[in-house]
């Protein structure tokens, strides 16, 4: 960017932007005040393309009401429309991490706007007698409206991306449900050997926990299709047309394609971010069921020689400077960590949310940075671990078997016909002396052989079973 620059004023003052800049003074300050997280706008196109949507839709609005020029509403919208095409996105420069309730981000939209508006109507950037960011491109809004309304557009097509990563994650895991559906292994509660099931019930199972969480967040995200444009400042809608608040919502639901609907009452969406804590717990539920997940598949993997050692996670790179040979099971682990970072993003989010005071909620900000890095890192992570993981996991059926055969859990399948009492004997002695259920059933004349091999037969323990009592 050139060295050159150009005055520009606010009420605070004047102060200098690179003249190659369209944005401008407010942008300006905020680059200068806020050196929080690092992060620019830019790293989220999706929320500087919605901020695009509402300033196409307002200006829009605003000329179909006899409001704005028709030419500097048609400027207004060709800048916006560049936007939405992926270009000045890297102008989009302040911290995600901003003071102000959103207006850094806001302002930094207007000038952009305005300043590639003025460019395509004949004139310099900065020249703001013709075209003006707030009086123009910022008419019958507020940061109140335009923020909040962005961010809700932006989180629905994150959601929705996220969605369908964890789609593609149930079905790599219903794909080994399937592969692994005959091979018998012992299941486990509170780490102690349960009973009997297949390898395949457990991988369905958790396609079907991924399923579940899919639902959720689709039930979660029809909560943000509500928005508060022509709320203006509090909600009030004081400087906005009596039909701008219909008239928008109209335009941004044809550009957008979003079933986007006006909230019934403009006071309380500026100031309830309920719906952000909604879709955080969403979120946080979805992080939480990912890591038990990957414990489970930690664990199972576990060894090779010292472990379960049920199932082989496909080895991604060297897993130890010191120890030759070490593969450690790094894609369950970055998950994990994943699911780390989003329960802590929800408490922020819960923190934050709680924070509103009066008409606002100035905290909104660090809400959508935090939904914003949870719904990235979990999409992600569902994709790796689809891809990097899931999909080429290996059964190791000999030693799931033999775990089986060797399980005291078996004697849970005698219940039925010997009782509780005479099982639990049966366990204790196998317990002491290393002797397997079935010898020791056989030796004690509770049942024939032919019985014990018609109840212990592995496969006939993994399902339910009409037991005919004598």
């Amino acid at each position: 960017m050139s060295k050159e620059y150009r005055i520009e004023h606010d009420s605070l003052g004047e102060i200098e932007v690179s003249k190659d800049a369209y944005y401008g003074v407010q942008t300006q300050r905020a680059l200068d005040n806020f050196h929080i997280s690092g992060i620019a706008m830019s790293h989220y196109p999706r929320l500087i393309n919605a901020l695009a949507y509402v300033k196409l839709a307002a200006s829009d609005a605003n000329a179909s009401l006899g409001l704005l020029d028709e030419q500097k509403s048609r400027a207004i919208s060709r800048a916006c429309e560049e936007i939405l095409s992926g270009k000045l996105h890297e102008q989009f420069v302040v911290d995600v991490m901003q003071g102000g309730a959103g207006t850094s981000a806001n302002m930094n939209a207007n000038e952009i706007i305005c300043n590639r508006a003025l460019e395509l109507m004949g004139y310099e950037k900065g020249d703001y007698d013709h075209l003006h960011p707030l009086n123009d491109v910022n008419m019958s809004q507020s940061t109140n409206d335009v923020y909040p309304s962005a961010l809700n557009i932006a989180l629905i097509l994150e959601v929705r991306e996220l969605m369908d990563a964890m789609r593609h994650l149930k079905k790599a895991f219903a794909a080994k449900g399937k592969e692994f559906s005959d091979v018998i292994k012992m299941g486990r509660t509170q780490l102690q050997d349960a009973v009997p099931m297949t390898l395949g019930q457990e991988f369905s199972a958790w396609a079907v926990m991924v399923g579940e969480d899919v639902q959720r967040l689709d039930e979660a995200q029809h909560l943000v299709h509500e928005i508060n444009m022509g709320a203006t400042a509090i909600g009030t809608g004081l400087n906005a047309h009596p039909d701008y608040t219909r008239t928008v919502t109209e335009k941004l639901v044809e550009s957008t394609t979003l079933q986007l609907v006006s909230s019934p009452d403009l006071v309380e969406a500026t100031q309830d971010t309920g719906a952000y804590v909604q879709l955080s717990g969403v979120l946080k539920r979805v992080a939480v069921k990912l890591s038990k997940i990957c414990n489970d598949l930690r664990l199972l993997s576990s060894g090779p020689r010292c472990g379960f050692n049920e199932i082989n996670l496909p080895p991604m790179q060297p897993g130890s400077s010191i120890m030759p040979g070490k593969v450690n099971p790094v894609i369950p682990e970055v998950v994990n960590q994943v699911a780390f970072a989003v329960v802590g993003n929800d408490v922020t989010i819960s923190m934050a949310s709680e924070a509103g005071q009066l008409e606002l909620n100035v905290m909104e900000p660090v809400i959508g940075y935090s939904l914003f890095q949870s719904m990235n890192m979990l999409q992600r992570a569902s994709r790796t671990l689809a891809d990097k993981c899931v999909s080429g996991i290996t059964a190791n059926r000999e030693r799931c078997l033999e775990l089986v055969e060797n399980s005291i859990g078996l004697v849970t399948a005698l219940n039925p016909f010997i009782g509780y009492e005479k099982s639990a004997e049966i366990a204790k002695e196998a317990m002491k002396t290393g002797r397997s259920v079935y010898e020791i059933v056989l030796e004690k004349g509770y049942l024939s052989q032919e019985e014990i091999d018609d109840i212990l037969k592995p496969e006939n323990m993994v399902k339910p079973r009409y037991i005919k009592r004598s």
